[in-house]
Protein backbone atom coordinates (compact mmCIF):
# COMPACT_ATOMS: atom_id res chain seq x y z
CA UNK A 1 0.00 0.00 0.00
CA UNK A 2 1.35 3.49 -0.86
CA UNK A 3 2.04 5.89 2.01
CA UNK A 4 -1.29 7.09 3.37
CA UNK A 5 -1.69 10.88 3.48
CA UNK A 6 -3.81 11.60 6.55
CA UNK A 7 -3.20 15.35 6.76
CA UNK A 8 -6.58 17.02 7.14
CA UNK A 9 -8.40 13.74 6.52
CA UNK A 10 -12.13 14.10 7.22
CA UNK A 11 -14.52 11.50 8.56
CA UNK A 12 -16.29 11.29 5.22
CA UNK A 13 -13.02 10.88 3.28
CA UNK A 14 -11.81 8.21 5.73
CA UNK A 15 -15.18 6.45 5.45
CA UNK A 16 -14.81 6.22 1.67
CA UNK A 17 -11.29 4.81 1.99
CA UNK A 18 -12.47 2.17 4.45
CA UNK A 19 -15.62 1.23 2.53
CA UNK A 20 -13.79 0.94 -0.78
CA UNK A 21 -11.13 -1.25 0.89
CA UNK A 22 -8.37 1.17 -0.10
CA UNK A 23 -7.21 1.03 3.50
CA UNK A 24 -8.09 -1.09 6.52
CA UNK A 25 -9.06 0.29 9.92
CA UNK A 26 -5.85 -1.24 11.27
CA UNK A 27 -3.72 0.53 8.64
CA UNK A 28 -5.54 3.82 9.20
CA UNK A 29 -5.11 3.55 12.96
CA UNK A 30 -1.41 2.74 12.63
CA UNK A 31 -0.97 5.77 10.36
CA UNK A 32 -2.38 8.02 13.09
CA UNK A 33 -0.29 6.36 15.80
CA UNK A 34 2.78 6.97 13.64
CA UNK A 35 1.72 10.58 13.13
CA UNK A 36 1.37 11.04 16.89
CA UNK A 37 4.90 9.73 17.39
CA UNK A 38 6.26 12.13 14.76
CA UNK A 39 4.64 15.38 15.98
CA UNK A 40 3.69 14.88 19.62
CA UNK A 41 7.12 15.90 20.85
CA UNK A 42 6.35 19.39 19.50
CA UNK A 43 2.59 19.68 20.00
CA UNK A 44 1.92 17.87 23.32
CA UNK A 45 -1.79 17.46 22.63
CA UNK A 46 -2.15 14.03 24.29
CA UNK A 47 -2.09 13.26 28.00
CA UNK A 48 -2.04 9.55 27.18
CA UNK A 49 -1.89 7.48 24.00
CA UNK A 50 -3.84 4.20 24.07
CA UNK A 51 -2.05 2.40 21.23
CA UNK A 52 -2.87 -1.16 22.34
CA UNK A 53 -6.56 -0.35 22.79
CA UNK A 54 -6.65 1.46 19.44
CA UNK A 55 -5.14 -1.48 17.55
CA UNK A 56 -7.50 -3.93 19.24
CA UNK A 57 -10.51 -1.75 18.37
CA UNK A 58 -9.22 -1.41 14.79
CA UNK A 59 -9.22 -5.19 14.38
CA UNK A 60 -12.80 -5.30 15.64
CA UNK A 61 -13.75 -2.49 13.24
CA UNK A 62 -12.23 -4.38 10.30
CA UNK A 63 -14.34 -7.42 11.17
CA UNK A 64 -17.46 -5.25 11.37
CA UNK A 65 -16.68 -3.67 7.98
CA UNK A 66 -16.01 -7.04 6.34
CA UNK A 67 -19.33 -8.33 7.67
CA UNK A 68 -21.16 -5.24 6.45
CA UNK A 69 -22.28 -4.34 9.98
CA UNK A 70 -20.90 -0.87 10.51
CA UNK A 71 -21.81 2.79 10.77
CA UNK A 72 -20.35 6.13 9.76
CA UNK A 73 -17.77 6.20 12.57
CA UNK A 74 -16.67 2.56 12.46
CA UNK A 75 -12.90 2.42 12.12
CA UNK A 76 -12.45 6.21 12.51
CA UNK A 77 -9.53 7.11 14.87
CA UNK A 78 -10.44 9.79 17.42
CA UNK A 79 -9.43 11.37 20.70
CA UNK A 80 -11.33 12.29 23.88
CA UNK A 81 -10.61 15.27 26.11
CA UNK A 82 -9.20 13.92 29.35
CA UNK A 83 -12.15 14.96 31.50
CA UNK A 84 -14.41 12.26 30.00
CA UNK A 85 -14.40 8.94 31.79
CA UNK A 86 -12.82 5.97 30.04
CA UNK A 87 -13.09 2.61 31.80
CA UNK A 88 -9.64 1.20 32.50
CA UNK A 89 -7.89 4.25 31.00
CA UNK A 90 -6.63 7.12 33.21
CA UNK A 91 -8.86 10.21 33.30
CA UNK A 92 -6.72 12.94 34.81
CA UNK A 93 -8.41 16.25 34.04
CA UNK A 94 -4.74 17.30 33.60
CA UNK A 95 -4.54 17.66 37.37
CA UNK A 96 -2.24 16.20 39.99
CA UNK A 97 -5.44 15.53 41.94
CA UNK A 98 -6.50 12.84 39.42
CA UNK A 99 -3.13 12.05 37.82
CA UNK A 100 -3.42 8.32 38.60
CA UNK A 101 -7.21 7.97 38.62
CA UNK A 102 -8.61 5.13 36.47
CA UNK A 103 -12.43 5.23 36.21
CA UNK A 104 -14.41 2.00 36.64
CA UNK A 105 -16.95 3.14 34.00
CA UNK A 106 -17.26 4.90 30.64
CA UNK A 107 -18.83 8.29 30.08
CA UNK A 108 -22.02 8.35 27.99
CA UNK A 109 -20.14 9.75 24.98
CA UNK A 110 -17.40 7.13 25.38
CA UNK A 111 -20.08 4.42 25.26
CA UNK A 112 -21.74 5.96 22.20
CA UNK A 113 -18.51 6.21 20.23
CA UNK A 114 -17.40 2.73 21.28
CA UNK A 115 -20.76 1.32 20.16
CA UNK A 116 -20.34 3.15 16.83
CA UNK A 117 -16.97 1.45 16.30
CA UNK A 118 -14.84 4.59 16.61
CA UNK A 119 -11.23 3.99 17.66
CA UNK A 120 -9.78 5.65 20.76
CA UNK A 121 -6.23 6.88 20.13
CA UNK A 122 -5.89 8.51 23.55
CA UNK A 123 -6.88 11.36 25.82
CA UNK A 124 -6.40 15.07 25.08
CA UNK A 125 -4.66 17.64 27.28
CA UNK A 126 -6.67 20.47 28.85
CA UNK A 127 -6.50 23.30 31.33
CA UNK A 128 -6.79 21.66 34.74
CA UNK A 129 -10.43 20.68 35.37
CA UNK A 130 -11.27 22.64 32.18
CA UNK A 131 -10.49 25.95 33.86
CA UNK A 132 -8.58 28.16 31.45
CA UNK A 133 -8.30 29.59 27.95
CA UNK A 134 -4.81 28.54 26.87
CA UNK A 135 -4.10 24.98 28.12
CA UNK A 136 -1.21 26.46 30.11
CA UNK A 137 -3.02 25.54 33.34
CA UNK A 138 -2.51 21.82 32.74
CA UNK A 139 -0.50 20.29 35.57
CA UNK A 140 0.95 17.73 33.17
CA UNK A 141 2.18 19.61 30.07
CA UNK A 142 1.66 22.72 27.94
CA UNK A 143 0.09 22.13 24.55
CA UNK A 144 1.50 24.12 21.59
CA UNK A 145 -0.44 25.52 18.66
CA UNK A 146 0.39 23.56 15.46
CA UNK A 147 0.27 26.79 13.43
CA UNK A 148 3.03 28.32 15.55
CA UNK A 149 4.63 26.29 18.32
CA UNK A 150 5.37 29.44 20.31
CA UNK A 151 1.63 30.20 20.54
CA UNK A 152 -1.11 28.75 22.75
CA UNK A 153 -3.78 26.51 21.20
CA UNK A 154 -6.53 28.10 23.32
CA UNK A 155 -8.42 26.30 26.02
CA UNK A 156 -9.60 24.54 27.87
CA UNK A 157 -9.92 22.00 25.02
CA UNK A 158 -6.50 22.97 23.67
CA UNK A 159 -5.29 19.38 23.38
CA UNK A 160 -8.26 18.23 21.26
CA UNK A 161 -8.15 21.32 19.01
CA UNK A 162 -4.39 20.99 18.50
CA UNK A 163 -4.70 17.25 17.83
CA UNK A 164 -7.22 17.80 15.03
CA UNK A 165 -5.21 20.73 13.63
CA UNK A 166 -2.03 18.62 13.63
CA UNK A 167 -3.83 15.63 12.04
CA UNK A 168 -3.14 13.43 15.07
CA UNK A 169 -6.74 12.19 14.96
CA UNK A 170 -9.70 12.50 12.60
CA UNK A 171 -11.86 14.15 15.26
CA UNK A 172 -11.97 14.79 18.98
CA UNK A 173 -14.52 15.59 21.64
CA UNK A 174 -14.13 18.61 23.89
CA UNK A 175 -16.21 20.18 26.64
CA UNK A 176 -17.48 23.76 26.55
CA UNK A 177 -18.39 25.65 29.73
CA UNK A 178 -17.64 29.19 28.54
CA UNK A 179 -16.14 28.68 25.10
CA UNK A 180 -13.73 25.83 25.74
CA UNK A 181 -14.50 24.11 22.42
CA UNK A 182 -15.02 27.15 20.20
CA UNK A 183 -12.15 29.39 21.34
CA UNK A 184 -9.40 26.76 20.80
CA UNK A 185 -11.08 25.76 17.53
CA UNK A 186 -10.77 29.38 16.42
CA UNK A 187 -7.11 29.62 17.47
CA UNK A 188 -6.22 26.28 15.84
CA UNK A 189 -8.15 26.72 12.60
CA UNK A 190 -10.60 23.83 13.04
CA UNK A 191 -14.37 23.48 13.56
CA UNK A 192 -15.61 23.51 17.15
CA UNK A 193 -19.27 23.07 18.04
CA UNK A 194 -21.17 23.47 21.34
CA UNK A 195 -24.63 21.87 21.29
CA UNK A 196 -27.75 23.05 23.09
CA UNK A 197 -27.40 22.48 26.83
CA UNK A 198 -28.74 19.00 27.61
CA UNK A 199 -28.55 17.64 24.06
CA UNK A 200 -25.46 15.55 24.90
CA UNK A 201 -25.39 13.72 28.23
CA UNK A 202 -22.86 14.89 30.80
CA UNK A 203 -22.74 11.47 32.47
CA UNK A 204 -19.08 10.66 32.98
CA UNK A 205 -17.91 14.21 32.24
CA UNK A 206 -15.95 15.41 35.26
CA UNK A 207 -17.97 18.39 36.46
CA UNK A 208 -16.72 21.97 36.36
CA UNK A 209 -19.93 24.06 36.30
CA UNK A 210 -22.85 21.67 35.94
CA UNK A 211 -25.39 24.21 34.63
CA UNK A 212 -23.04 25.31 31.82
CA UNK A 213 -20.91 22.26 30.85
CA UNK A 214 -21.64 20.66 27.47
CA UNK A 215 -19.75 18.13 25.33
CA UNK A 216 -19.28 18.74 21.61
CA UNK A 217 -17.20 17.77 18.55
CA UNK A 218 -13.97 19.25 17.22
CA UNK A 219 -13.50 18.36 13.54
CA UNK A 220 -11.87 19.40 10.28
CA UNK A 221 -15.08 20.53 8.61
CA UNK A 222 -18.74 21.26 9.33
CA UNK A 223 -20.10 18.08 7.76
CA UNK A 224 -17.95 16.00 10.12
CA UNK A 225 -19.21 18.03 13.07
CA UNK A 226 -22.81 17.22 12.11
CA UNK A 227 -21.97 13.51 11.76
CA UNK A 228 -20.36 13.31 15.20
CA UNK A 229 -23.17 15.22 16.92
CA UNK A 230 -25.70 12.81 15.39
CA UNK A 231 -23.85 9.97 17.12
CA UNK A 232 -23.37 11.50 20.58
CA UNK A 233 -26.67 13.37 21.07
CA UNK A 234 -29.61 11.69 22.76
CA UNK A 235 -31.42 11.13 26.02
CA UNK A 236 -29.63 9.51 28.95
CA UNK A 237 -31.55 8.82 32.15
CA UNK A 238 -28.32 8.97 34.17
CA UNK A 239 -28.14 12.74 33.50
CA UNK A 240 -31.08 14.64 35.00
CA UNK A 241 -30.49 17.55 32.59
CA UNK A 242 -30.48 15.32 29.49
CA UNK A 243 -33.19 16.34 27.01
CA UNK A 244 -35.66 13.62 26.01
CA UNK A 245 -36.06 14.46 22.32
CA UNK A 246 -35.78 12.71 18.98
CA UNK A 247 -32.31 13.28 17.52
CA UNK A 248 -32.29 14.02 13.78
CA UNK A 249 -29.49 13.30 11.34
CA UNK A 250 -27.79 16.68 11.50
CA UNK A 251 -25.85 16.04 8.29
CA UNK A 252 -29.08 15.93 6.27
CA UNK A 253 -30.18 19.12 4.54
CA UNK A 254 -26.75 20.74 4.36
CA UNK A 255 -26.93 23.03 1.33
CA UNK A 256 -24.60 25.72 -0.02
CA UNK A 257 -27.39 28.28 -0.32
CA UNK A 258 -28.71 30.72 2.28
CA UNK A 259 -31.53 32.33 0.29
CA UNK A 260 -34.13 33.65 2.72
CA UNK A 261 -31.88 32.95 5.72
CA UNK A 262 -31.92 35.78 8.26
CA UNK A 263 -28.56 36.52 9.90
CA UNK A 264 -28.27 38.96 12.79
CA UNK A 265 -24.98 40.75 13.44
CA UNK A 266 -24.89 42.00 17.07
CA UNK A 267 -22.97 45.27 17.36
CA UNK A 268 -21.74 44.42 20.88
CA UNK A 269 -19.50 41.68 19.44
CA UNK A 270 -17.44 44.18 17.46
CA UNK A 271 -16.53 46.22 20.50
CA UNK A 272 -13.39 47.70 21.97
CA UNK A 273 -10.72 45.06 22.48
CA UNK A 274 -11.22 43.14 19.24
CA UNK A 275 -8.18 43.01 16.96
CA UNK A 276 -8.81 45.05 13.81
CA UNK A 277 -7.58 42.22 11.59
CA UNK A 278 -9.98 39.79 13.27
CA UNK A 279 -12.86 42.24 12.80
CA UNK A 280 -12.04 42.70 9.11
CA UNK A 281 -11.88 38.93 8.53
CA UNK A 282 -15.25 38.37 10.23
CA UNK A 283 -16.93 41.25 8.40
CA UNK A 284 -15.62 39.88 5.10
CA UNK A 285 -17.08 36.51 6.04
CA UNK A 286 -20.46 38.12 6.71
CA UNK A 287 -20.33 39.60 3.19
CA UNK A 288 -19.92 36.06 1.87
CA UNK A 289 -23.11 35.09 3.70
CA UNK A 290 -24.87 37.95 1.96
CA UNK A 291 -23.57 36.74 -1.41
CA UNK A 292 -25.05 33.33 -0.60
CA UNK A 293 -28.50 34.90 -0.31
CA UNK A 294 -28.70 35.57 3.42
CA UNK A 295 -30.49 38.67 4.69
CA UNK A 296 -27.92 40.43 6.91
CA UNK A 297 -29.30 42.76 9.60
CA UNK A 298 -27.37 44.59 12.31
CA UNK A 299 -28.91 44.04 15.73
CA UNK A 300 -28.21 44.64 19.42
CA UNK A 301 -27.86 42.34 22.41
CA UNK A 302 -27.02 44.90 25.10
CA UNK A 303 -27.12 42.50 28.03
CA UNK A 304 -24.42 40.32 26.45
CA UNK A 305 -21.96 42.74 28.00
CA UNK A 306 -22.85 41.30 31.42
CA UNK A 307 -22.36 37.65 30.42
CA UNK A 308 -18.69 37.59 31.39
CA UNK A 309 -19.43 38.93 34.88
CA UNK A 310 -22.33 36.50 35.32
CA UNK A 311 -20.14 33.60 34.20
CA UNK A 312 -17.34 34.41 36.65
CA UNK A 313 -19.80 34.28 39.52
CA UNK A 314 -21.91 31.28 38.46
CA UNK A 315 -19.11 29.03 37.16
CA UNK A 316 -16.69 29.44 40.11
CA UNK A 317 -19.60 29.01 42.55
CA UNK A 318 -20.54 25.70 40.98
CA UNK A 319 -16.88 24.71 40.74
CA UNK A 320 -16.33 25.34 44.44
CA UNK A 321 -19.17 22.92 45.18
CA UNK A 322 -18.21 20.31 42.57
CA UNK A 323 -14.54 20.24 43.55
CA UNK A 324 -15.25 19.83 47.26
CA UNK A 325 -15.36 16.06 46.62
CA UNK A 326 -11.57 16.01 46.16
CA UNK A 327 -10.61 15.69 49.80
CA UNK A 328 -7.95 12.99 49.68
CA UNK A 329 -10.22 10.43 51.33
CA UNK A 330 -12.30 8.70 48.65
CA UNK A 331 -10.06 8.70 45.54
CA UNK A 332 -7.40 10.72 43.77
CA UNK A 333 -4.34 12.40 45.24
CA UNK A 334 -3.95 12.29 49.00
CA UNK A 335 -1.28 14.02 51.05
CA UNK A 336 0.42 11.69 53.51
CA UNK A 337 2.30 14.49 55.23
CA UNK A 338 -0.05 15.62 57.98
CA UNK A 339 -0.48 15.54 61.72
CA UNK A 340 -4.28 15.30 61.66
CA UNK A 341 -7.24 14.63 59.36
CA UNK A 342 -7.75 18.37 58.82
CA UNK A 343 -4.08 18.89 58.00
CA UNK A 344 -4.31 16.05 55.46
CA UNK A 345 -7.36 17.62 53.83
CA UNK A 346 -5.71 21.04 53.64
CA UNK A 347 -2.43 19.65 52.27
CA UNK A 348 -4.24 17.50 49.72
CA UNK A 349 -6.14 20.44 48.25
CA UNK A 350 -3.17 22.80 48.52
CA UNK A 351 -0.83 20.47 46.64
CA UNK A 352 -3.34 18.66 44.42
CA UNK A 353 -4.92 21.73 42.80
CA UNK A 354 -3.10 24.23 40.60
CA UNK A 355 -3.22 28.06 40.99
CA UNK A 356 -6.12 28.71 38.58
CA UNK A 357 -8.33 26.02 40.10
CA UNK A 358 -7.66 27.35 43.59
CA UNK A 359 -8.38 30.89 42.38
CA UNK A 360 -11.78 29.86 41.06
CA UNK A 361 -12.63 27.82 44.14
CA UNK A 362 -11.93 30.90 46.27
CA UNK A 363 -13.96 33.16 43.96
CA UNK A 364 -16.90 30.78 44.11
CA UNK A 365 -16.72 30.20 47.84
CA UNK A 366 -16.66 33.96 48.39
CA UNK A 367 -19.69 34.51 46.12
CA UNK A 368 -21.64 31.83 48.00
CA UNK A 369 -20.61 32.94 51.48
CA UNK A 370 -22.95 34.46 54.04
CA UNK A 371 -23.43 38.17 53.47
CA UNK A 372 -22.36 38.00 49.81
CA UNK A 373 -24.72 35.36 48.41
CA UNK A 374 -27.52 37.83 47.66
CA UNK A 375 -25.18 40.55 46.42
CA UNK A 376 -23.36 38.30 43.96
CA UNK A 377 -24.85 34.87 43.26
CA UNK A 378 -28.55 35.80 43.40
CA UNK A 379 -27.98 38.94 41.34
CA UNK A 380 -26.01 36.92 38.78
CA UNK A 381 -28.90 34.44 38.53
CA UNK A 382 -31.31 37.29 37.76
CA UNK A 383 -29.07 38.74 35.04
CA UNK A 384 -28.62 35.21 33.67
CA UNK A 385 -32.39 35.06 33.10
CA UNK A 386 -32.37 38.46 31.37
CA UNK A 387 -29.60 37.32 28.98
CA UNK A 388 -31.41 34.07 28.15
CA UNK A 389 -34.62 35.96 27.40
CA UNK A 390 -32.74 38.47 25.24
CA UNK A 391 -31.34 35.68 23.06
CA UNK A 392 -34.72 33.95 22.90
CA UNK A 393 -36.26 37.16 21.60
CA UNK A 394 -33.45 37.63 19.06
CA UNK A 395 -34.12 34.21 17.52
CA UNK A 396 -37.73 35.18 16.91
CA UNK A 397 -36.29 37.47 14.21
CA UNK A 398 -33.14 35.66 13.07
CA UNK A 399 -32.18 32.14 12.03
CA UNK A 400 -28.61 32.62 13.31
CA UNK A 401 -26.36 35.30 14.75
CA UNK A 402 -22.86 35.84 13.30
CA UNK A 403 -19.88 37.30 15.16
CA UNK A 404 -16.20 36.68 15.99
CA UNK A 405 -15.31 33.61 18.06
CA UNK A 406 -12.36 35.22 19.84
CA UNK A 407 -11.14 38.84 19.98
CA UNK A 408 -7.63 37.90 18.82
CA UNK A 409 -5.69 35.14 17.12
CA UNK A 410 -3.46 32.80 19.16
CA UNK A 411 -1.19 34.62 21.61
CA UNK A 412 2.27 33.80 22.92
CA UNK A 413 2.74 31.00 25.43
CA UNK A 414 3.27 32.77 28.76
CA UNK A 415 1.92 36.03 27.35
CA UNK A 416 -1.13 36.28 29.62
CA UNK A 417 -0.47 33.92 32.50
CA UNK A 418 0.38 36.82 34.80
CA UNK A 419 -2.90 38.64 34.15
CA UNK A 420 -5.97 36.46 34.83
CA UNK A 421 -8.41 39.19 33.73
CA UNK A 422 -6.82 39.46 30.28
CA UNK A 423 -6.96 35.69 30.03
CA UNK A 424 -10.66 35.66 30.99
CA UNK A 425 -11.44 38.27 28.31
CA UNK A 426 -10.50 35.73 25.63
CA UNK A 427 -13.91 34.13 26.20
CA UNK A 428 -15.93 37.34 26.00
CA UNK A 429 -17.61 36.37 22.71
CA UNK A 430 -18.18 32.69 23.52
CA UNK A 431 -19.55 32.82 27.08
CA UNK A 432 -23.00 34.26 26.14
CA UNK A 433 -23.97 31.04 24.31
CA UNK A 434 -23.30 29.03 27.49
CA UNK A 435 -25.30 31.46 29.60
CA UNK A 436 -28.18 31.26 27.12
CA UNK A 437 -27.89 27.45 26.77
CA UNK A 438 -27.91 27.70 22.98
CA UNK A 439 -25.83 25.97 20.28
CA UNK A 440 -22.85 27.72 18.69
CA UNK A 441 -20.12 26.82 16.22
CA UNK A 442 -16.74 28.26 15.19
CA UNK A 443 -15.31 27.94 11.68
CA UNK A 444 -12.19 29.43 10.13
CA UNK A 445 -12.74 32.65 8.18
CA UNK A 446 -9.23 33.96 7.52
CA UNK A 447 -5.51 33.89 8.21
CA UNK A 448 -3.93 36.83 10.03
CA UNK A 449 -0.13 36.93 10.26
CA UNK A 450 -0.04 33.18 9.70
CA UNK A 451 -2.67 32.39 12.35
CA UNK A 452 -6.34 31.39 11.87
CA UNK A 453 -9.34 33.61 12.64
CA UNK A 454 -12.67 32.20 13.81
CA UNK A 455 -16.20 33.09 12.69
CA UNK A 456 -18.90 32.13 15.20
CA UNK A 457 -22.55 31.32 14.58
CA UNK A 458 -25.19 31.02 17.31
CA UNK A 459 -28.72 29.63 16.88
CA UNK A 460 -31.79 29.18 19.05
CA UNK A 461 -32.14 26.25 21.45
CA UNK A 462 -32.28 22.93 19.54
CA UNK A 463 -31.78 24.73 16.22
CA UNK A 464 -28.55 22.88 15.43
CA UNK A 465 -29.70 22.26 11.86
CA UNK A 466 -29.84 26.00 11.18
CA UNK A 467 -26.42 26.39 12.75
CA UNK A 468 -24.89 23.68 10.57
CA UNK A 469 -26.59 25.04 7.46
CA UNK A 470 -25.07 28.51 7.91
CA UNK A 471 -21.61 27.16 8.74
CA UNK A 472 -21.68 24.59 5.92
CA UNK A 473 -22.76 27.12 3.31
CA UNK A 474 -19.96 29.44 4.38
CA UNK A 475 -17.36 26.66 4.14
CA UNK A 476 -18.58 25.61 0.72
CA UNK A 477 -18.12 29.15 -0.54
CA UNK A 478 -14.63 29.62 0.92
CA UNK A 479 -11.33 27.79 1.15
CA UNK A 480 -10.14 28.62 4.68
CA UNK A 481 -10.91 25.18 6.15
CA UNK A 482 -8.68 23.56 3.52
CA UNK A 483 -5.62 25.49 4.71
CA UNK A 484 -3.82 23.36 7.29
CA UNK A 485 -1.13 23.98 9.87
CA UNK A 486 2.32 23.38 8.41
CA UNK A 487 3.56 20.75 10.80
Amino acid sequence: MPTLDIKGLTINAARRLLDEKEVSALELTQAYLDRIVSVEEDVHSFVSVTADIALEQANIADRMISEGVHGHLTGIPMQLKDNMSTKGVPTTCSSKMLEHFIPPYDAYVTEKLKDAGAILLGKGNLDEFAMGSSTENSALKVTHNPWDLEKVPGGSSGGPAAAVAASECVFSLGSDTGGSIRQPASLCGVVGMKPTYGLVSRFGLVAFASSLDQIGPITSDVEDSAVVLSHIAGHDQRDSTSLNIDVPDYSEGLVADLTGFKVGVPVEYFSEGIDSGVENSVRNAIKVLSDLGADIVETSLPHSAYALAVYYIIAPSEASANLSRYDGVKYGYSSDVAGSMWDALENTRQNGFGPEVKRRIMLGTYALSSGYYDAYYVKAQKVWTIIRNEFKEAFESFDVLAMPTAPTTAFDIGGKTGDPVQMYLNDIFTIPANIAGIPAISVSCGILDGLPVGLQFMAGALQEKKLFRAAYAYQQATNWHHIKANI
